[in-house]
């Protein structure tokens, strides 16, 4: 341990500076000679006491969880020399609380003899939390010399997001080339039924339908659809978070966001991801467990950055957004610059699918009537703000706190089945 400062003067050794300082001030010997023992007493601590050197380290059980899970902990502490009474103070940031133990504690430490404090912490939010910042506080026997130092022995733990209960997902309008889970509706070589047709020299004898063909008097192929794969990308709001006392709307979206990432990798897709708001970042799509991975950990690192830069989606690279590929945006519709961006993906294009994250139920209105007015036309302009997407082709599920994921996504669903058969 460092030693920060000179040595404090504490019990005593304080009656013994306030005594001589009496003694000066009023002239009088006598208060000196009183002070005299407890002086030299302070002169022998403070000449005899040396640095303990103590060490402080965590050890978590994995770094890796999930978010409201918990993990064991452990605190060693070290010495190179005894101290009568040690005081750690272990700081938590925000977000990492003590299921069991404490935060605080004083020992007392034999000379190289490693003491171990049990801990179980638990993470209440998804993030990066980096654990270990410590407030030292040694003490010498005699209780006059003190020494304090700020400790860090960082452990980062990865809190992954909670998924929502999720059985089916959003089909694409157009699939790519390659195979994968999803049926396509051109035809070819597959599994999915399609339709029968006459046949011709060079079809496949085991395609032949031969109950129908019987009943025609000529040869009759069965058609299908082949299983293909898609391209994902989830478009992140993360200009605008409305926040309430339990979490936030960006706190929604990255579970969202997970949630979609893991049920499209596990069918063989490829998913990317963009964060579009105050910093820029992005994952090119790209499929398998790896892929997961670095999605979840880039989605952890998504914050609202106070930017008044209005960004247009050109700034993008051409292979993060891939031609046919299924815009999925996870936002409160509360920034005007990331609608515009959504209303801009369409029109260049892009099969683009909302997931409102309903920030009214995070917002009171005021006590006085022009300030309910104010809400009552907030809400209308949300009314309108759906209807001018839904209107560019964009189906908009509203996700609020009685609604599961899956009833919002199968609103979605249906809306774009009757979009596209309004079209027909």
């Amino acid at each position: 341990m460092t030693r920060r400062g000179s040595p404090r003067i504490e019990g005593y050794a304080a009656l013994a500076a306030t005594g001589l300082v009496a003694a000066l001030a009023v002239r009088r010997p006598e208060l000196a000679v009183l002070a005299a023992p407890f002086a030299l007493l302070l002169a022998a601590g403070t000449r005899i006491a040396r640095d303990p050197k103590v060490s402080v380290e965590l050890d978590v059980e994995t770094e890796r969880l999930l978010e409201g899970e918990e993990i064991d902990a452990a605190v060693t502490l070290r010495a190179e020399s005894a101290v009568d009474r040690l005081e750690v103070l272990l700081a938590l940031p925000p977000g990492v609380e003590t299921v069991e133990g404490k935060t605080a504690w004083a020992v007392r430490l034999r000379r190289d003899t490693p003491r171990e404090i049990p801990l179980r912490l638990r993470c209440s939010r998804w993030g990066l939390y980096d654990v270990g910042e410590f407030e030292v506080r040694a003490r010498d026997p005699f209780r006059l010399v003190v020494w304090e130092q700020h400790a860090r022995h960082l452990r980062r733990l990865k809190t992954y997001p909670r998924e929502e209960t999720l059985r089916r997902i959003l089909s694409p309008v157009e699939t790519q080339a390659f195979t994968g889970s999803e049926v396509a509706r051109v035809k070819g070589d597959g599994i999915e039924y399609a339709d029968l047709r006459e046949y011709v020299p060079g079809d496949r004898l085991r395609s032949i339908n031969w109950r129908a063909s019987a009943r025609t008097g000529g040869l009759v192929v069965n058609e299908r659809h082949p299983e293909r794969n898609t391209d994902v990308v989830l478009f992140v709001d993360s200009f605008y978070e409305v926040r309430g006392p339990d979490g936030g709307t960006l706190d929604d979206a990255v579970r969202a966001a997970a949630t979609l990432a893991t049920r499209y990798l596990a069918r063989r897709d490829r998913v990317g991801m963009v964060g579009f708001g105050g910093l820029l970042h992005w994952i090119e799509p790209s499929l398998g467990p790896a892929q997961r991975y670095r999605l979840i950990e880039t989605l952890l690192e998504t914050g609202v950055q106070p930017t008044y830069t209005w960004r247009a989606v050109n700034v993008l690279p051409a292979r993060i957004l891939p031609t046919k590929a299924l815009v999925i945006g996870l936002t409160p519709l509360a920034d005007e610059r990331f609608i515009v961006a959504l209303e801009d993906l369409r029109a260049r294009g892009f099969d683009v699918a909302v997931v409102e994250v309903d920030p009214v139920r995070l917002v009171e209105p005021g006590p006085s009537e022009a300030e309910r007015l104010a809400f009552r036309l907030w809400i209308l302009e949300r009314e309108v703000l759906r209807s001018r997407l839904a209107g560019l082709g964009i189906g908009v599920g509203l996700w609020g706190d009685d609604v599961e994921l899956e009833a919002v996504l199968e609103g979605v669903r249906t809306y774009r089945r009757s979009v596209r058969l309004a079209r027909v």
